[in-house]
């Protein structure tokens, strides 16, 4: 099963929700929710804080993955909403990508059943460390600009479009990895890194970085380790994270939450001189020997060889944009 490219650590099964005003308007009035109660912390323990922390998100074009202290939460709000099931996680959302490109790969998985047998391309090869089939989807709440929710005291108009991701997924949580990862990774030309924002246990945490670590060594001379952030949902773990991880990647990247999650601030991504400024924090913060940052209006790539990037990063936003407008199922003519 050698490949050039492996793709980990886990990937999920996604519930993806495109809200409607009207839908929110009903669901606003039936729980009886008010504009006092939107705050960007509230823990997601039921369905009515569930809509509450959408709302307020929406009210700030805020976007984020957030763990779901409910898993039945989850399940009854996607049975509220129509929506449809799709493979996610980042390195499965790049598999299908190349696969569309011609481009096979190998998966790193932490959890299988069916949807992932089915819908995963004939080019993505994968290996798992589930010893069971699981199913605990991830709700992808989708909203888009101008989505405006009227009802009593609530008056929220979304000023961007975003997404929203919610999680309780015990697989993506431990994050088991399989013994096969490191004679698979004898072989590969290109690494991607991603999935310990789902963790919320410190010691199993310092045990898969360790493990990550001894499978890295054999990586070939020359291969490129490319990390991807995320929202974490221990906010704390992002630095630990980062700190094992620093010294064996070359590209670091992101998008614009957690830009500013990382900064501790907002920065005005139309505002060449704060984004300057931004930057500069963040390469002190983050000394990987490349950046990149993606945003809702641009994507950039910063420090060593980032020159050679902005093809890929062309194609990228490219490929995200056709994806947002027509589902995983575009073709070349769209």
């Amino acid at each position: 099963m050698a490949s050039r490219v492996v793709l980990g650590l886990g990937g999920c099964i996604d519930y993806e929700l495109r809200l409607s005003s009207a839908m929110l308007e009903q669901l606003v009035a039936e729980l009886e929710i008010h504009d006092s109660e939107l705050a960007l912390s509230v823990p997601v323990t039921d369905e009515r804080n569930l809509i509450i922390s959408v709302l307020a998100h929406m009210k700030h074009g805020a976007g984020g993955e957030r763990f779901a202290a409910s898993a039945e939460a989850l399940r009854g709000v996607a049975s509220r909403i129509p929506g449809r099931i799709s493979l996610g996680g980042t390195s499965v959302r790049a598999a299908l990508a190349m696969s569309k490109l011609g481009v096979p790969c190998t998966l790193h998985l932490v959890s299988l059943n069916d949807h992932v047998r089915r819908l995963l391309p004939p080019s993505c090869d994968y290996i798992s460390s589930a010893c069971d089939d699981t199913l605990d989807p991830h709700l992808v709440v989708q909203y888009d600009q101008g989505t405006r929710v009227q009802v009593g005291d609530i008056d929220v108009d979304a000023p961007f479009p975003n997404r929203l991701i919610y999680v309780n997924d015990p697989a993506n949580a431990s994050l088991l990895l399989s013994e096969q990862l490191a004679s698979l990774l004898h072989d590969a030309e290109i690494f991607l890194i991603s999935g310990f924002n789902t963790m919320r246990d410190q010691v199993l945490l310092t045990e898969r970085l360790s493990t990550l670590r001894r499978h890295m060594l054999q990586l070939p001379p020359g291969a490129l380790v490319y990390y991807e952030d995320a929202a974490f949902h221990r906010p704390a773990f992002r630095s630990r994270v980062r700190d094992a991880l620093l010294e064996v990647i070359d590209i670091y990247g992101m998008n614009e939450d957690e830009m500013q999650a990382d900064l501790g601030r907002s920065v005005d991504l139309l505002s060449a001189t704060d984004v300057e400024h931004a930057l500069s924090t963040l390469q002190a913060l983050i000394p990987a020997p490349t950046l990149v940052v993606h945003t809702k209006y641009w994507s950039l790539a910063l420090g060593e060889r980032a020159d050679e990037y902005a093809e890929a990063l062309s194609e990228g936003i490219l490929i995200a944009s056709t994806r947002y407008c027509h589902g995983d199922d575009y073709t070349d003519q769209q």
